[in-house]
């Protein structure tokens, strides 16, 4: 390794040690006091805007927001950075129904949709549910894990158990709310390290200021007509669109951000938390853009290479000074990290409250066993996570797979457990089965027309479903399903 890789390498080190020792710090103080499961899992829900917004940014900013995006810049151009930015408008469009989340009176999303729809629902949403954050905990270490390869030149197995290990720690021993205490860390190095770090990289004597660097992107469009680097609208229309509706559907049926929202001390912290991160993830969307731009346009034959999944880090290593290349890199460590941590605090929440608790333990609560159990369960996501990341390799295809798995049948059951009075039992469990049938033939067998996504047909599909059934039903005489009791916070 060269000087720039050890300092590199260094700061990593030193950000992930800082990380484990909040996770033990928050552990320790709080185990002086008697825990219950929703002290470990919901923070006590007590989180205020800030704090909630913090989280939720860094929740969903992972590396699919990173790495990926920078990686398809050669393919989408600048409009790479949709992927991003329809993450924000995602969560301001969330704001409006996510006081509901935390008057629901519920810990996750399963347990929402039992509400109205009963035992069926309940274990076919938790099922998918899981089964998603187990697909998304991979992609976190892919990205994770591709950054440690690059800058070491470790194999890419060895990382990838490394950073395992890390997450895994600091989230087992420390629970929600170390995850949100590190998440405040991580939200300053993301935001505030990678944006200077974009401006120092792009005034480097071999880019010249982001004017060369533009003007050098227009050369390449004219050597390759089909480039079109600078482009924000070669992703396509209907791949936007497609984006924006991904993160409608996803983040009211995701537990990683349906859990935060329900950790909120109450509704109006939720709605304004949510606008906020909705905002910073926006404006954040055209950092890693612009950084793998500077990738493809300025290393000497790089795009020759195609799409390259290392394409932030090399850019980072190429154009930026050995310490601030080392915090831009560990403020991509910390999006994924933040991320899989998340996805392995939801996957447990999950499995205690929707599968241990009312079905294995009887409905009988016992706070001491199920600690233990959501310990258990994020250990097993993250040894999950880790085989599904040496299985896979594409960060970004697996988190809309992810995605689109476990929002698009829920979605519409979740959307008329709120807001439809008339919605019947059947009709959410038959469109919960119908929409998430849908995607998956969208995604595995269609190969994803039109390169729309997998939750917009699935969902329309669900939707239909949910109110095609329930009046079919109600004309049979069947009543709908008792509607949900909101607290008044």
């Amino acid at each position: 390794m060269n000087k720039s890789q050890i300092t590199a390498l260094t700061i990593i080190f030193i950000y992930m040690a800082i990380t484990v020792i909040i996770g033990l710090y928050v552990s320790r103080k709080k185990t002086k006091e008697k825990q219950s499961n929703d002290d470990f899992l919901m923070a006590s829900k007590s989180l205020g805007p800030l704090t909630l917004a913090g989280t939720l940014f860094a929740a969903n900013t992972g590396g699919a927001s990173t790495t990926g995006v920078a990686t398809n810049v050669f393919q989408h151009g600048l409009s790479a950075s949709w992927y991003v930015i329809a993450g924000g408008i995602g969560f301001i469009l969330v704001s409006f129904i996510a006081p509901y989340f935390r008057r629901a009176q519920a810990n996750t999303v399963p347990e929402i949709i039992s509400k109205r729809y009963g035992k069926g629902a309940h274990i076919i949403t938790a099922i998918t549910s899981i089964t998603a954050l187990f697909m998304a905990t991979g992609a976190q270490i892919i990205a994770t894990a591709s950054i440690i390869n690059v800058v070491t030149g470790f194999d890419f197995k060895t990382a990838a158990i490394i950073s395992t290990a890390v997450v895994i720690i600091y989230t087992m021993f420390g629970g929600f709310k170390s995850v949100t205490a590190a998440n405040l860390m991580h939200v300053i190095v993301i935001t505030v390290g990678m944006t200077i770090a974009m401006f120092v990289m792009a005034n480097h004597e071999k880019v010249g200021g982001f004017g060369a660097l533009f003007e050098k992107a227009k050369l390449m469009k004219s050597q390759d007509q089909n480039l079109n680097i600078l482009s924000m609208t070669k992703v396509g229309g209907m791949t936007i669109l497609g984006y924006i509706a991904m993160y409608f559907m996803t983040f009211p049926t995701g537990q990683e951000i349906v859990q935060t929202y329900c950790s909120a001390k109450d509704g109006k912290s939720a709605k304004v938390g949510s606008v906020i991160a909705g905002v910073v993830t926006a404006a954040y969307g055209i950092v890693p853009t612009i950084i793998g731009l500077l990738a493809y346009v300025c290393i000497e034959g790089y795009a020759l290479g195609g799409a390259q999944k290392n394409a932030l880090a090399q850019a980072t290593l190429t154009f930026a000074p050995p310490i601030l290349a080392g915090v831009v890199l560990a403020a991509i460590v910390a999006a994924t990290m933040s991320s899989a941590s998340g996805n392995m605090i939801g996957t447990a929440t999950m499995f205690t409250n929707d599968i241990f608790t009312p079905y294995i333990n009887k409905g009988i609560k016992d706070d001491k066993k199920e600690i233990w159990i959501s310990k258990i369960a994020m250990f097993i996501v993250g040894v999950v996570g880790l085989y599904i990341a040496l299985e896979a390799s594409n960060v970004i295809s697996v988190m809309m797979g992810a995605f689109a798995l476990r929002s698009a049948g829920p979605f519409a059951a979740f959307i008329c457990a709120i807001f439809y009075k008339d919605v019947t039992k059947r009709a959410g469990l038959i469109s919960i089965i119908i929409g998430t049938v849908v995607a998956a033939i969208w995604i595995y067998v269609l190969k994803t027309p039109m390169g729309l996504n997998a939750m917009v047909p699935g969902g329309v599909i669900a939707f239909l479903v949910i109110f095609g059934v329930s009046y079919i039903e109600r004309k049979s005489g069947i009543e709908s399903a008792p509607e949900i009791k909101f607290e008044n916070i």
